[in-house]
């Protein structure tokens, strides 16, 4: 339909700022006259809008009822109309209301979907508010139907409600998604070769990134080239439970990163112990893997030992402040810097121990049992072990020998790293009329530590 000419006379500027806002978009919307003939129809103004992409009546009735509501106060001006051949004034004035209610009302829908993702994710997935804040900037829904029908999915296949939180942390954009034809798939496959059930949720959450990618394109290949690798569905499974990202990386960095490895003097068995244990060692960026190999050939290790890919694992998991601060805590229990990467040659891990830990060892061994620092240099994986469900029950028992001088003190270190089996029968049996009284204090600190 044609617009209408509509002649008014324009408003003084203190009428005009009374009803009038800022320019902006247009809205298509037909007010008439009490004779019901149609004085305005507002097809343009600033930017084009058309009722086939503008909001509708029924579904924006507020909306249109506060616009509404401004045009008739803007047609009580109409006793100044005099001649004029432009409606164009009159429209920006429509466009300009139209644009402050548009984005009101924009802004009101943004915000109560921001509240409501937020919300949702701190009561039913268990996040934090701050975590929950960061990933509502990555995924947003106004209604639980979509994430319940996901969260009822991860719980049912086995999921718990901290898993369920770390696998939408590392990807929100997952409460969006039809579980049954992007989650059900994937997992049927890995059931398939071999997979348990109860291994599904470590395996996902090892890396969740593993759910949006292509089952045929890039999982299933993936999963038979280390199928092949392994000749073991066992030993795969395995990997996969510490890292299924290798399925996503195999071309990028694993296969490289093998590669170099072999390149180094790695052997086979050492490179496939390396990718079946530390597998996500294996998915690192090859410029910074090749960095680390070369830094633990520097350090005098083996490649031919399993030391050797132990410590490039290690190294990898460690910043440059880190291994600086590991080395101070050594050096505070009277250990060299000659000490310390004698005893990181031998026992690599023992640069992963967390400090409190390395202390209150430390503190134990020395201090309770009289051990010399560099004893327990010889053998750092004793740093490692549980303080209180093996070093201090076995303490005990060592301080019952020490005090009845059944044994020296040089061999008090290797009494922690024996087997149980091994401990027994070197510390507690050998020593017959003492046996019983021994082994029922071994059992009385073990009971304590559980």
């Amino acid at each position: 339909m044609a617009i209408p000419r509509i002649k008014f006379k324009t408003p003084t500027e203190s009428q005009r700022s009374s009803i009038v806002p800022e320019r902006g978009s247009t809205f298509p919307i037909q007010k008439h006259s009490e004779d019901n003939e149609a004085v305005v129809n507002i097809v343009k103004c600033g930017s084009s809008w058309t009722p086939a992409n503008a909001f509708s009546l029924p579904e924006h009735w507020n909306l249109m009822e506060s616009m509404s509501r401004f045009l008739s106060r803007a047609i009580g001006f109409r006793k100044h109309i005099i001649n004029a051949t432009s409606p164009s004034r009159f429209q920006h004035l429509v466009c300009g209301q139209i644009q402050w209610l548009s984005v009101g009302y924009a802004n009101s829908t943004a915000s109560n979907g921001h509240s409501f993702t937020v919300s949702y994710l701190v009561d039913v997935c268990g996040f934090s508010a701050k975590q929950a804040a960061s990933a509502s900037e990555r995924v947003s829904f106004e209604t639980r139907d979509k994430p319940d029908l996901v969260i009822n999915f991860l719980q049912k296949h086995g999921l718990s409600q901290s898993q369920i939180a770390r696998f939408i942390r590392h990807d929100p954009l997952i409460l969006r998604c039809d579980p049954d034809k992007t989650l059900l798939p994937k997992i049927e496959f890995l059931k398939s070769m071999g997979v348990s059930s109860s291994s599904i949720p470590k395996l996902l959450c090892s890396s969740p990134a593993i759910m949006r990618r292509s089952l045929s394109n890039q999982l299933i290949p993936s999963f038979d080239f280390f199928r092949g690798l392994f000749q073991s569905d066992e030993k795969l499974t395995q990997a996969l439970t510490y890292c299924s990202g290798i399925l996503l990386y195999l071309n990028t960095h694993v296969v490289p990163n093998m590669k170099l490895l072999r390149e180094a003097g790695v052997s086979e068995s050492n490179v496939m112990k390396l990718l079946q244990f530390f597998p996500r060692a294996l998915t690192t960026n090859t410029a910074r893997f090749r960095e680390v190999v070369e830094e633990v050939k520097e350090l005098g290790f083996n490649p031919l030992k399993i030391q050797f890919v132990m410590a490039v694992r290690v190294y990898l998991s460690l910043s440059t402040s880190t291994r600086a601060n590991k080395f101070d805590v050594y050096k505070k229990w009277g250990w060299s810097d000659h000490d310390i990467l004698a005893a990181f040659r031998k026992y690599p891990f023992c640069m992963t121990v967390a400090d409190d830990k390395i202390d209150a060892v430390m503190e134990f061994l020395v201090h309770k049992l009289g051990c010399e620092p560099s004893t327990i240099n010889k053998n750092p994986s004793v740093l490692a072990l549980s303080l209180k469900r093996r070093i201090m029950p076995r303490g005990a028992v060592i301080q019952a020998l020490l005090s009845k001088g059944l044994i020296e003190r040089k061999a008090l270190v290797a009494a922690f790293i024996y087997t149980e089996d091994g401990f027994l029968r070197r510390f507690v049996i050998r020593h017959g009329p003492e046996a019983g009284g021994l082994l029922e204090l071994y059992q009385s600190k073990l009971d304590l530590a559980r």
